[in-house]
């Protein structure tokens, strides 16, 4: 079974690069969505205040403290009172995305995922691990990059065989498209017509230029489903709060799916540390220092509008998803002329999907990404003169 696993794409990166020796100038790494800022000085400050309770074991369902700042996060930015039981803290979202499934579908027959393409890798784990049978929803220019409904439908259709956990993925990593309130809204009234578990992974929900992206959670509510049946919105402070090494997510909506995951987690050992925990509630009532980053991501943004202007960059993501035309030969010709590593699309997808793209993190200060999109743009136009 381990087999089927596939290497991470940054591992794949490495081994494309690994017989490449860059100039001799200083590398520049926009391969990974990690916010090269500092994390906040309260949240550090919190961390070394609380470094005294890792003499107590925490909680597996989470403190209330924990447990409340985070119902606060969502009151104010969504506008939605959710009771303690509708969340749960987690270790971050990438174990919940892994282990949920397993939890969910443990004794179901012929279960099946579905999920976009491309994707975050740890989605495809999940259903190989589940051995579940995958439905793979394309993105694609012709579909603006969002998965769409009447395709998964048919392909269930076809396959004699309702999908029964979806992941969606708005804003989406790495494509930067969006599901519109409306849009969300469908997908909640068919998972409830075809009774299947919407996972809804918002983990760049916080990054925006402008307008803020609508929550699963809120398409919920627009549909008449106030008790959030079927649906599960994840959400962290990696990007948010540039703290990925907190750790720190949650899982919120169906009460009763929650009731039984709650349990279930008891014996898995994803509790998290006191002293995290109590940072971490820090950083989710923390309504100010995010205003920081995201205008810095929003800058970003806009530079690379201007750099590449016949490119429709997304306003919600750090993320730029350049189309190159062959994108593991651009990424070793970029890497060769100019020290700068970037993300083959085709890493990140199945069957083709992602291929011809790069994926450019923008995570560094403005002046850096200005500088290191200006030599994309340059590498760009010898490697398309070569071809």
């Amino acid at each position: 079974m381990l087999t089927q696993f596939q290497s991470y794409p940054f591992q794949k990166l490495s081994a494309l690069l690994s017989q490449i020796t860059p100039p001799d100038i200083p590398p520049i790494n926009l391969t990974i969505g990690e916010p090269q800022f500092q994390t906040p000085q309260n949240i550090q400050q919190s961390l070394i205040t609380n470094a005294h309770l890792l003499n107590k074991y925490p909680k597996s369902s989470g403190e209330d403290y924990l447990i409340n700042a985070q119902r606060s996060f969502i009151a104010q930015r969504y506008g939605i009172e959710l009771k303690a039981q509708q969340i749960i803290p987690t270790f971050g979202t990438r174990e919940v995305l892994f282990n949920f499934p397993q939890f969910y579908l443990f004794g179901v027959q012929n279960p099946t995922i579905a999920y976009p393409n491309p994707f975050y890798q740890i989605y495809e784990g999940a259903a190989i691990s589940c051995k579940a049978h995958t439905i793979l929803m394309n993105l694609t220019p012709q579909n603006a990059f969002k998965p769409s409904l009447h395709d998964l439908l048919e392909r269930a259709k076809e396959l004699d065989s309702k999908p029964h956990i979806v992941i969606l993925n708005s804003p989406n990593n790495p494509t930067g498209s969006v599901l519109e309130l409306d849009e969300l809204t469908e997908w909640v009234q068919k998972a409830l017509e075809y009774n299947f578990v919407i996972l809804s992974d918002e983990c760049y929900s916080e990054l925006y230029a402008h307008t803020k992206p609508a929550s699963i959670l809120e398409a919920s509510l627009k549909a008449g489903n106030p008790n959030f049946k079927n649906i599960l919105a994840l959400n962290s402070i990696s990007k948010r709060s540039s703290a990925p090494g907190l750790r720190s997510g949650f899982i919120a909506g169906d009460s009763e799916i929650l009731k039984a995951y709650s349990l279930y987690r008891t014996y898995i050992g994803c509790a998290i540390p006191l002293p995290l925990q109590k940072a971490a509630a820090c950083a989710w009532e923390d309504f100010q220092s995010p205003e920081q980053s995201r205008a810095i991501y929003a800058s970003n943004l806009s530079i690379a509008q201007k750099i590449f202007p016949h490119l429709s960059i997304s306003p919600y993501t750090f993320y730029v998803w350049l189309d190159v035309g062959d994108d593991e030969a651009f990424c070793k010709h970029l890497y060769a002329t100019e020290g700068i590593s970037v993300l083959p699309g085709s890493f990140l997808g199945r069957e083709g999907a992602g291929k011809g793209y790069v994926r450019v993190a923008l995570v560094y200060d403005t002046p850096t990404i200005c500088n290191a999109l200006e030599r994309i743009q340059r590498a760009l136009k010898d490697f398309e003169s070569k071809q």
